[in-house]
């Protein structure tokens, strides 16, 4: 055989090999077959089909390597397929993020289940590494007398909020919650699932932009009812938003928050369109959308075009709704638009009630990977510019912040409040509460534990009280460990968590304060000179406009005039002697 080229003297390239085994043992196997019978005839119809197959990769032209490699390229294509799971199962460390750890996936599962989360001989984690974090303790601990942590949205009750268009029904909310996941991404069983288990543990379920559906009501947990550019539940015919529409889900007692979503962490910036073969009568229902029919979500709104009209769209909001607690969702981008916005509360004195801070690195939409990798401001850096701009202008106080991406332990809980949330919501965390196995086939359709499919029988590997159960206690556990976090760090709440209780590790020989390392503005300081503040106010505050979301024409700074050609050559001939 010549290893040049691949083949037998005078034959087959060696690469037809398994193709030609085949034929040959159809052939002996039927002689065998039709000696003895029995079982020998299995051995001629699998070889004869494995042959068959042989010859349609040699005839197609779709795929070169199964051209070249008849039979044994289907392999390569079998291991491709599982690789995903072999590199889960077999390869990956427990603390390597893609995009969470198997140890982060088995707290939740521990945590939802019930069984004991403590780890005996020691942290798995390199407490010497750059970026490693952890609370510093205090002397003398605090004890709690219960870990069910609540902040006031909108207000308290018979105490609104400074400002027009003001919250009358101010929401209790916990501290942690479910984001926004819609039916039709998610599964009807999940839904069901994940809003008994809110009822159960007194959470708040966020309805995502697909709307409220029969699941979300069934068992009454409460609802943070999300509405997005396609406006689904309130939309009128040619997509409009409808006052009417949004009044008869907006008054529903079950709906204790109205949330807007601007933009989201996983595609910000980024319609989307559910396929109209997947526009069931069940979501038609939910959304308002006609049955078998394309389903488009724009990039932006029609109710409003500038932050002023998106304020009063707001306060309409409020005002329609009853006075329940209406917030934003958004992925930071552009810092000058968020300015703008702020600008746009300054000036009507209208307010979100909340704003929910969503990071580049959220993910239970699926997205093109260019949005899912590039594009969007982390929750890290979006979170800070949002508390500090609303401390800057005095506004912090009336608006709550909700921080969610990747939000899973206490200590992330924790570690948001320092960096100025008052609540966090988890999708993700959630859905492996669920039973989810990151098997990251949430849009394909067949998810292997019925969490986002609509296949009826997929579905039916998720059963609804085994698994709201399961999300209860994800939550109440999750809540104990930040109660004992609180506790250690010698507070009274998780709200008394600020960046001074962080410690971030820089290199081998320094460490930092969290306090140290990120913006910190003082209350009022945007509304008077911005000389001595971050980079970020110098550069774009001046520039934002209340009336528009483009950024204004920044002032023109003349140019030093360039050297001449020959004054250029005189300096590198002068540096050349020199």
């Amino acid at each position: 055989m010549s290893a040049a080229s691949g083949r037998f003297p005078g034959l087959f390239p060696i690469r037809y090999t398994v193709l030609v085994l085949c034929a040959v043992g159809t052939i002996t196997g039927l002689g065998a077959a039709l000696a003895w019978g029995g079982w020998w005839w299995l051995l001629p119809l699998v070889l004869g089909a494995l042959s068959a197959v042989g010859v349609q990769d040699l005839r197609q032209t779709r795929h070169a390597v199964l051209r070249n490699y008849p039979v044994i390229g289907h392999m390569r294509f079998m291991l491709e397929f599982i690789r995903p799971e072999i590199r889960q199962y077999f390869i990956e460390g427990d603390h390597e993020n893609l995009p969470f750890s198997r140890a982060q996936r088995s707290l939740v599962y521990q945590r939802s289940k019930g069984v004991s989360d403590s780890r005996p001989f020691g942290t798995l984690l390199d407490v010497s590494a750059p970026g490693y974090e952890w609370v510093n303790h205090s002397m003398v601990p605090t004890k709690l007398a219960s870990q069910d942590f609540r902040t006031w949205i909108g207000g308290t009750p018979g105490q609104p909020l400074p400002g027009a268009e003001v919250c009358t029904q101010p929401y209790h909310a916990s501290v942690f919650n479910i984001s926004a996941m819609s039916f039709g991404a998610l599964s009807a069983n999940a839904v069901l699932a994940l809003n008994l288990g809110a009822r159960t543990g007194g959470f708040a379920h966020d309805t995502g932009e697909g709307s409220i559906s029969k699941y979300h009501r069934e068992h009454g947990g409460d609802l943070i009812w999300q509405i997005a550019s396609g406006y689904f539940g309130c939309r009128n015919p040619d997509g409009t938003f409808s006052d009417e529409k949004f009044v008869e889900n907006a008054r529903d007692p079950q709906v204790k928050m109205i949330e807007l979503k601007l933009s989201q962490g996983a595609k910000p910036g980024h319609g989307g369109m559910l396929l109209g073969a997947k526009v069931t009568p069940e979501i038609a229902a939910a959304r308002g959308i006609p049955v078998g029919q394309d389903c488009i979500s724009p990039p932006f709104h029609s109710a409003f075009s500038t932050p002023l009209e998106l304020m009063h769209f707001i306060g309409r909001l409020r005002r329609l709704s009853g006075g329940k607690p209406v917030g934003i969702k958004l992925c930071i981008g552009h810092p000058w638009e968020w300015f703008a916005m702020v600008k746009a509360m300054l000036q009507t004195d209208i307010t979100p009630d909340f704003i929910v801070v969503d990071g580049a690195e959220g993910g239970t939409g699926a997205a093109p990977v260019e949005f899912t990798d590039h594009v969007g401001v982390p929750l890290q850096e979006g979170l800070i510019l949002v508390h500090n701009t609303l401390v800057g202008v005095k506004l912090r106080d009336r608006i709550k912040i909700g921080a969610a991406a990747k939000v899973i332990t206490a200590f992330d809980i924790a570690r948001m409040m320092a960096l100025g949330a008052d609540w966090c919501n988890a999708g993700r965390g959630f859905m492996l509460a669920l039973g989810c196995i990151q098997a990251q086939t949430c849009h394909t359709g067949f998810c292997p534990t019925g969490v986002t499919t609509q296949d009826p029988v997929r579905q039916k590997a998720l059963v609804v009280p085994d698994k709201a159960m399961r999300v209860a206690n994800f939550h109440r556990n999750t809540m104990h460990a930040l109660m004992e976090l609180v506790q250690a760090a010698g507070l009274h709440a998780p709200g008394e968590i600020t960046a001074h209780h962080i410690v971030r590790r820089i290199n081998d020989a320094e460490v930092h304060l969290l306090s140290q390392l990120i913006m910190q503005v003082r209350p009022g300081v945007l509304l008077g000179s911005l000389h001595r503040q971050h980079r970020v106010f110098r550069l774009y505050w001046p520039l934002a406009k209340a009336d528009s979301f483009q950024i204004a024409p920044p002032p023109l700074v003349p140019s030093a005039p360039k050297p001449s050609l020959a004054a250029q050559r005189a300096k590198t001939e002068g540096s050349a002697l020199s």
